[in-house]
């Protein structure tokens, strides 16, 4: 017969329990790197190959379908739509969370901008159209994280701007917008296919950062 848990250890469960509950602000919290988790990261990892065969074709190493380099484009503009909701969610959930919801509506109007020029995006052709987009998005977004009540915990970014995950993320979003508006150059002119490769390799690179700096933060959330 298995023997009764001591009265110590069920105390100690009981409280991790009580610990362990989310509340409302707490799920919300979650959003952002859920969605980055869960959709971006696996879409970019699918980006990175399907570029590295359009390379393969362009080059008559790997006889690929036709359509991969459409496939590609298609998948980065879903990277980088879903990293701008994401870094969106993230500043007004810290608004939430720093108690500054009341009387700030008008940080709505960054947020429209920046949400409607990435979707913008998809459909506009012109190439100044494109990158008035493109600025107005990555402005928008930069806007939003210089206004206090959208810092994280309250702390504003600039005080360690090196690996703040704030800023960060602006750059990112920044080098992401960047490819997207910039695609067809990217696919008719090799000068700026080699602007391409090197920008993905940076953005990869803060990809790296953004995981660690977000990680690190989720610690210090309760």
């Amino acid at each position: 017969m298995t023997a009764a848990l001591p009265e110590s250890l069920l105390t100690t469960l009981g409280r991790f329990s009580e610990s362990a509950r989310l509340s409302p602000a707490d799920w919300l919290a979650l959003l952002h790197p859920v969605l980055m988790i869960l959709f971006v990261y696996p879409v970019v990892g699918a980006t990175i190959r399907l570029g590295i065969l359009v390379r393969e074709r362009r080059l008559a190493i790997n006889p690929i379908a036709a359509t991969v380099p459409d496939e590609h484009v298609d998948h980065g503009r879903w990277v980088t739509t879903g990293s701008v909701v994401a870094v969106v969610l993230a500043l007004l959930t810290n608004m939430v969370r720093n108690g500054t919801v009341a009387g700030r509506s008008l940080l709505l109007l960054p947020v429209a901008v920046a949400l409607w020029g990435c979707l913008a995006l998809w459909r506009v052709r012109r190439a100044t159209a494109r990158a008035a987009c493109a600025l107005l998005s990555w402005g928008a977004l930069a806007l939003l994280v210089a206004e206090p009540p959208l810092w994280f915990r309250g702390i504003s970014p600039w005080q360690q701007p090196w690996g703040n995950h704030a800023i960060t993320g602006v750059l990112l979003c920044g080098l992401l917008l960047f490819a997207m508006a910039a695609a067809p150059e990217i696919r008719t002119r090799p000068a700026w296919r080699r602007l391409h490769t090197a920008a993905a390799f940076l953005t990869a690179l803060l990809l790296a950062v953004q995981a660690i700096s977000g990680s690190r933060d989720l610690l210090t959330l309760r």
